[in-house]
């Protein structure tokens, strides 16, 4: 499962946002250097309440070292930024879709590490979880995390019943089968990979409920919101390939070249790195383009905008910084 959070902290995409406010989003500026923080604190909170005595003690602590450290937190910030786009009406519920949306992320990367999916050894720059807890408590991390997910959403359901209702499905379609994280999976058991399908579930799948349930906790509705998701997927989706081909896995804080050692297709392999970076940035292009009006169009322009460059890869970025240099 895509994991770029690791490298995103070096290059903070919050940071890169940040800068390119102009003074008429400036609430909308002061919101978005609050998402770590109500992020972050929801996560935990969610996280603590999972931990309440009487419990076993190293599911619980396995819980707490699933989720931390956060990295950049990329697809609840997405959620995050889109509800002030549209006008944060329902703050509440955007933290409890932040916090169900990050906690399926990382579900999906504890079982995705496991010996019978990669076998990786690391993530996040640290060891995976079923290297320090196990395989049986890793499974159990990660199912954990699902429940917890769903649960924060039904809590939030006391407050806007109808709105958290049509979160849950989005969290639920983007997670499951026919076309969610769990199908992205799946697709790789087959003989025959449908690229299209592949690349859509397994990436792009969390970036649609990213865009769909920031908006509906911001008031509007979900659907329109479907075409960001899926471009924004689609090109950390390229970005991720161009990573797994250029970096280390001590740059990366995982296993690198797991698309050529389970014999998966990638940008790189079918465009060359030049051809990939460009595709990357035409699909963020794309994404500019499919943004429904809203009251922080703008903001949410910057803002794929400043991911493009987030999104190239610091090292491609330097080779071509030297090579203009010597001309």
């Amino acid at each position: 499962m895509i994991d770029i959070e690791y490298e995103c902290v070096q290059f903070s995409l919050q940071l890169q946002c940040q800068q390119q406010f102009t003074l008429p989003h400036a609430r909308l500026e002061k919101s978005t250097m609050s998402f770590a923080k109500r992020i972050d604190s929801a996560i935990m909170k969610a996280i603590a309440e999972g931990q309440t005595p009487p419990s076993p003690a190293k599911l619980a602590e396995a819980l707490h070292y699933a989720v931390t450290p956060g990295g950049a937190r990329i697809r609840p910030t997405i959620l995050m930024s889109i509800a002030a786009a549209c006008g944060d009406q329902y703050p509440k519920l955007a933290d409890a879709a932040a916090t169900a949306l990050e906690l399926m992320h990382c579900a999906s990367l504890v079982h995705d590490d496991l010996p019978c999916f990669d076998d990786a050894d690391t993530r996040r720059g640290k060891p995976s979880v079923h290297k320090v807890y196990g395989e049986a408590l890793a499974v159990l991390v990660g199912d954990s995390l699902i429940i917890m997910a769903f649960e924060a959403l039904a809590k939030a359901a006391v407050d806007e019943p109808m709105r958290a209702v049509a979160m849950i499905k989005v969290l639920a379609t983007r997670s499951g089968m026919p076309n969610g994280i769990c199908a992205g999976q799946g697709w790789e058991n087959e003989s025959k990979i449908d690229l299209s399908a592949y690349h859509a579930a397994k990436t792009g799948a969390l970036f649609m409920a990213a865009t769909q349930m920031g908006a509906i906790a911001g008031g509007h509705d979900g659907e329109q919101w479907e075409e960001l998701g899926a471009r924004i997927g689609e090109a950390f989706q390229v970005a991720d390939d161009l990573r797994d081909a250029l970096y280390d896995e001590e740059t990366l804080g995982k296993p690198v070249g797991q698309d050529d050692l389970h014999g998966r297709p990638n940008a790189v392999q079918q465009l060359g790195v030049d051809g990939a970076i460009q595709r990357m940035r035409d699909i963020l292009g794309g994404a500019i383009a499919s943004i429904p009006k809203c009251p922080g169009e703008a903001m949410l322009a910057a803002m794929v905008t400043a991911q493009a460059e987030v999104l190239t890869p610091i090292k491609w970025r330097a080779e071509q910084a030297a090579k203009i240099a010597g001309e």
